[in-house]
């Protein structure tokens, strides 16, 4: 049975088959699947990006990059020596006190390209203070992860504004005093209405995934937010995308901004894809999951579905069936949410199910397959679903059910 299971589902890497599905697009609706814009032929992709002959010869090596000797040191403890496209033409820039707007794909070392200036500037004047503005509580946690890692020794301090956590612990921690705020727009906004956090007192900002913000309604929060700062202040906005609405926001709030892309394609280049029918019957869907996830290459499995619930009910199947998986979800506080990522990061849980909420800012390492259990909303979110799998130079897997 299990055998002739798979021979009616097409083998990973080739074409879709005439006939059948081909050309259908599909959109998440009550009761099932409807029409929409999404054809599943843009499931299928080979890698191409991981070959030898395709090398970045980066103009500068960290070392080369005009910052303060202590901070050369957290940088060469963390492993830095040639930095990645974004941060090779983007850090320079922005020590020179450019605004700048980066277009580039998940993965690409945004983070350090916007951390290691805005560090450099703090410490030398501790009146330059940053804040930096995430779409996912995920996102900020790396951050502000990398920051700590960034600034050892340097008496620099930081404070994450989120939603999920302890509004007294955020309160105490501002009013001790910060280098930098990473926090998500809403709690950032919460923050500022309250006057627990005055944006005046900010010299940079820093807007990364933008578009992710605008898919998720917070546009009028960024500014909102930006409006309460200085005129004279450094803008630096980050997006794998540039829709009008965050173009206009751009024009609007950031000086004579350096436009940098190095956007390579809609998908990662360094991603296998492709399709697996498994039909509408849920019990055969969940034993197909689960010939696949006994495969030996399935190692560290992000999975995707669409609701909370049924994300919870996967990831208990899952664990009934002998696997080692947990799941996170906005309806889980963020000690939760932190504490199923850690087991996942350390390979406690080989397989996590996630909504979309871990679809953007979520950074870990060697994910071998991301599976798009249910098809998500639209093109772009299965761009950002797929884009935890094959970072850096490494090659990913992902697998969609339709």
């Amino acid at each position: 049975m299990q055998t002739r299971r798979f021979s009616k589902t097409r083998k990973f890497g080739s074409r879709p088959s005439g006939g059948g599905s081909r050309g259908r697009t599909f959109t998440k609706k009550k009761g099932g699947f409807a029409a929409t814009r999404i054809d599943i032929s843009k499931f299928v992709q080979k890698a191409t990006a991981v070959k030898d002959d395709v090398v970045y010869v980066p103009e500068h090596k960290f070392t080369d990059f005009n910052v303060e000797a202590k901070l050369k040191t957290n940088i060469a403890r963390k492993g830095y020596v040639n930095p990645t496209p974004i941060q090779d033409k983007i850090i320079p820039l922005i020590l020179k006190g450019k605004d700048v707007v980066g277009i580039a794909n998940t993965g690409t070392g945004k983070t350090a390209a916007f951390l290691v200036p805005t560090i450099n500037k703090s410490m030398l004047n501790r009146k330059e203070k940053t804040i930096i503005i995430v779409p996912t509580r995920e996102l900020a946690f790396q951050i502000e992860k990398e920051f700590r890692d960034l600034t050892i020794g340097l008496n620099l301090y930081s404070v994450l504004c989120i939603g999920g956590t302890s509004l007294r612990e955020q309160f105490r921690n501002l009013r001790r005093g910060n280098d930098f705020v990473v926090g998500t727009p809403g709690r950032i906004k919460d923050m500022v209405q309250r006057r627990e956090l005055n944006m005046s007192q900010f010299r940079t900002i820093v807007l990364d995934e933008a578009d992710r913000m605008l898919d998720m309604g917070f546009v009028d929060d960024m500014r909102f937010l930006m409006e309460q700062m200085p005129s004279d202040k450094q803008a630096l906005l980050f997006s794998a995308t540039l829709p009008d609405e965050i173009d206009r926001l751009s024009r609007q709030f950031l000086k004579e901004p350096v436009k940098i892309s190095v956007k390579v394609q809609e998908s990662s280049a360094n991603v296998n894809q492709d399709i697996v029918r498994t039909g509408s019957d849920t019990a055969k869907k969940l034993e197909v999951l689960c010939d696949l996830l006994k495969k030996e290459e399935f190692s560290k499995v992000l999975i995707f579905g669409k609701t909370k619930h049924g994300v919870d009910r996967l990831s208990k199947n899952l664990v009934q069936k002998g696997f080692k998986a947990d799941c996170i979800h906005g309806d889980k506080n963020q000690a939760k949410r932190k504490r199923v990522i850690d087991n996942f990061k350390m390979n406690f849980n080989k397989i996590l199910v996630a909504t979309d909420v871990a679809a953007r800012g979520l950074d870990i390492n060697n994910i071998s397959h991301v599976i798009n259990y249910d098809i998500p909303a639209t093109y772009d979110d299965y761009v950002h679903r797929i884009g935890r799998t094959g970072r850096g130079n490494k090659k990913g897997e992902a697998i969609t059910f339709v």
